[in-house]
């Protein structure tokens, strides 16, 4: 295979990457980002169009790809494939189950799509890395998950909460930010007490996510940090 090739294989493969990842890309800045023409783009996006990918183009804003149209991630290098099992590690020392499992489910699904090759370095890493069996026993929340779906979805929680003097009590709170220090902190918006209050997510008994929406909270975290704290 002649250099030229190899390089506008390499460039496809990229520029697949970042309609995958962008909502939508112009010729003018995959110009720039690979340091070739527009007229070559055009090329490339054609060449994509006529191997099946379904490339979608908007009249003076640029390309996208069809509506969940997605390509798995099959180009992993087995640096970045021992980096995802290395990563597990961080991932064991959170105190969430959830995320545990959702990430154990994930790292299978990568695994199934990875060469033969590489699958057999990924297995033998994964079984000469040693963690903590305690970390495994002290997680102490399993709904970190869901609360990071309904705090990026704007949903409402209902939650039963258990305070630091044992009293417990129902809320609908509406999710803002998550903290991890010694355990994961939750801030949100409080509709019992009517300000932002943080809750400790072992602290949560019961948990409900609404299928209401509130209204997004406009401010950062640093703003609320510096207005609320």
């Amino acid at each position: 295979m002649e250099g030229d090739d190899v390089k506008r294989i390499s460039r496809l493969t990229a520029l697949l990457t970042q309609l995958q990842t962008k909502r939508m890309v112009t010729a003018a800045s995959l110009s720039e980002k690979f340091g070739v023409s527009k007229r070559t783009i055009y090329r490339d996006i054609k060449a994509l169009e006529k191997a099946g990918v379904p490339v979608l183009t908007e009249e003076g804003k640029g390309y996208t790809l069809m509506e969940g149209y997605r390509i798995p991630p099959v180009m992993f290098t087995e640096k970045q494939a021992n980096a995802l099992i290395l990563a597990e590690q961080l991932v064991y020392r959170n105190k969430d189950a959830s995320l545990v499992q959702d990430y154990a489910e994930a790292i299978a699904k990568i695994k199934s799509i990875l060469r033969y090759t590489i699958q057999d370095k990924v297995n033998l890493l994964a079984d000469r890395t040693q963690y903590d069996e305690a970390l495994y026993q002290e997680r102490s929340s399993s709904n970190l998950s869901d609360l990071q779906n309904a705090l990026t979805n704007y949903q409402l929680v209902k939650i039963q909460y258990t305070n630091k003097e044992g009293s417990s009590s129902e809320r609908v709170i509406e999710p803002f930010a998550l903290l991890s220090a010694e355990n994961w902190y939750l801030i949100a918006w409080c509709r019992l007490r009517q300000e932002f209050r943080f809750f400790r997510t072992d602290r949560i008994q019961k948990m409900e996510v609404l299928s209401e929406n509130f209204k997004p909270h406009n401010l950062t975290l640093q703003e609320y940090f510096d207005q609320y704290q």
